[in-house]
């Protein structure tokens, strides 16, 4: 027996108190939401989705998502349609931006206790809802403006029917639940069809446990084979009016949309990435033990307790345990690889891991595990804080890179931490972890965010052109990212996102000659002493590890070799909510 001291704050959590589930969703929403608001948008991902949503809003045409005017035919346009919905909504963006991720982890949390409650218990149920919150990276998710937390959502509810239908109330409302979740999941992010897998692992748990395996006639085939249909149903609410909408406008720049995203952006993207090219054990090295910590340092302890109830033909291990192998294994199969996307795999792990927590806790080695990885990153950051004060040289060169000097911050947390650990040296040394990490997703929404706001974002690169020039001008920006249309004051014109750099300095150098009041905003090693006077042009400041510089008319140069490229210009006049 495990002695109730050794996980009393799980004990309290799980005991048969009708409060119990109350209390753990409003720590898990203060712990989401704290700090919403304080922040902009930052890069890479969260300007770009930002700006996208304001100009539905701006403009009242939602169906096709475009920046700074320019069609953006990467991502399905759901997401956005979610930030544009509270932009319209709330009137900030701001709080808009980071809501729709904030609200869909809620609901993967939810999924995850309710359907843990009903395959075990509620008190297992809960824990697979407080795993999931303890993960880094699915907070770290719920806490950015990316589409992955979103998906994230759609797949967990995909899951969820599956499993319900499968294992719970064999009800094929269920299955068709999970289907239709399955077809917003794909036209949010593409793989949202992912949980069908489960299918899998269920035909090979059928095989091999259940005698007989199937017994199928031709309803219920006939119901088998309307899920897809359910599925490609929910895919339609976005694609039918997008193709209808297309092949009534006999517009190329639209047919080109078109063909980028039912395309490009998905089989092609998979099988022959052009970006983020990782080798095949990626996630295995350098993304699973990093980022689904403690669930990661938790798995040499689980396996033996997997594999004993594998044999048991325990359905409710076999089923989500296959399925996230065949996730890994299906994006681990794709060149193109990034940490977020198997965070649609950790749900189903904590769901999994619940049932073994009283007996994992109990272990000497994980505990002093998680206790000791708590108490290595706490004295990391308190030694980095201190060397910063004390100008030790890697601190130096982050400030200046940067130019942010975290080190209070550093010293702070880190001092924090290594007293969370120090009082739970004694016992209960697993608890050091959700403590740490809940005080360092609480600094990180607060003192954090105001500190990499200056970091992230240009504001003091317009705020120093607004001192200089005052308000009636207007800027034509060259090689930028969607955080300088989206944070600009002014009235914007741009090249096109994906115009091979030679050829927007060309067109924007013709632009500026054509009225005084026009300005270029660009990175320094864009001035090119053959067009402009290196002289002349005003440096506005140092962002995006970028030294911008603001050009005139008057800095050109004659005998500019420009380039004879066609180039579409742009243009987008910023609208008035905040």
């Amino acid at each position: 027996m495990i002695k109730s001291q050794q996980y009393n704050w799980y004990a309290r959590l799980t005991n048969n108190n009708q409060n119990s589930v109350f209390l753990f969703f409003l720590f898990a929403a203060a712990v989401i939401f704290f700090g919403m608001g304080l922040r902009s948008p930052w890069p890479a991902d969260e300007p770009r989705f930002a700006q996208i949503a304001k100009e539905m809003v701006e403009s009242g045409q939602w169906l096709f998502p475009m920046r700074g005017n320019e069609y953006y035919p990467d991502k399905p346009p759901v997401f956005m349609w979610s930030i544009a919905v509270f932009y319209a909504l709330t009137g900030s963006l701001k709080i808009a931006f980071l809501l729709p991720s904030a609200l869909a982890s809620m609901l993967s949390l939810f999924s995850v206790y309710d359907i843990g409650k009903r395959l075990w218990s509620k008190q297992t149920g809960l824990i697979a809802a407080a795993l999931l919150l303890t993960t880094f990276q699915f907070v770290l998710q719920a806490k950015s403006a990316q589409i992955d937390a979103l998906v994230t959502c759609w797949i967990t509810l995909g899951c969820y029917g599956l499993l319900r239908f499968l294992l719970v109330d064999h009800l094929w409302r269920w299955y068709y639940f999970g289907c239709f979740f399955m077809g917003i999941g794909v036209i949010t992010k593409g793989v949202g069809f992912l949980p069908i897998f489960m299918l899998i692992p269920y035909v090979l748990y059928r095989g091999f446990f259940v005698r007989p395996a199937f017994s199928l006639s031709i309803m219920s085939i006939a119901k088998w084979l309307a899920g897809p249909l359910v599925m490609l149903l929910a895919i339609s609410l976005w694609l039918i009016p997008m193709l209808m909408a297309v092949e009534h406008s006999n517009d190329p720049l639209l047919a080109q949309y078109r063909d980028n995203i039912l395309f490009r952006q998905t089989v092609t993207r998979y099988a022959n990435s052009w970006h983020h090219i990782k080798p095949f054990w990626y996630y295995i090295t350098s993304v699973i033990p990093a980022f689904w910590l403690p669930l990661s340092v938790a798995i040499p302890w689980l396996v033996p307790h997997w594999f004993r109830h594998i044999k048991q033909g325990d359905a409710r291990i076999i089923i989500p345990l296959g399925w996230i192998i065949l996730l890994l294994l299906f994006f681990s199969l794709s060149p193109g690889k990034r940490g977020v996307y198997v965070l649609p795999a950790v749900p189903m792990l904590a769901l999994i891991s619940a049932p073994y927590i009283h007996n994992l806790i109990s272990s000497k080695g994980l505990k002093w595990c998680l206790w000791g990885i708590a108490l290595v990153l706490s004295v990391a950051l308190l030694i980095f804080g201190i060397g910063g004060l004390a100008g030790l040289t890697a601190a130096v060169k982050l400030e200046q890179k940067f130019n942010v000097a975290p080190w209070h911050f550093f010293i702070f947390t880190g001092f924090l931490g290594t007293a969370i650990c120090a009082l739970n040296f004694r016992r209960n040394q697993w608890q050091a972890w959700p403590a740490f990490i809940f005080m360092l997703w609480a600094g990180y929404s607060s003192w954090g965010a105001t500190l990499l706001e200056e970091v992230k974002t240009p504001k003091h690169i317009y705020a120093n052109i607004q001192a200089q020039h005052g308000d009636n001008i207007e800027v034509g920006l060259v090689d930028f990212a969607e955080q300088f249309i989206l944070i600009s004051p002014y009235p914007v014109t741009h090249f096109g996102f994906h115009t091979p750099n030679d050829a927007q300095i060309s067109q924007a150098y013709r632009w500026i000659g054509q009225d005084s009041s026009r300005f270029i905003l660009t990175s320094a090693e864009h001035v090119s002493p053959e067009c402009f006077n290196v002289d002349t042009v005003e440096h506005m400041g140092f962002a995006h590890r970028t030294d911008w510089v603001l050009i005139s008319a008057d800095d050109r140069l004659p005998g500019c070799p420009l380039s004879d490229a066609t180039v579409t210009e742009y243009h987008y006049q910023p609208g008035s909510k905040s």
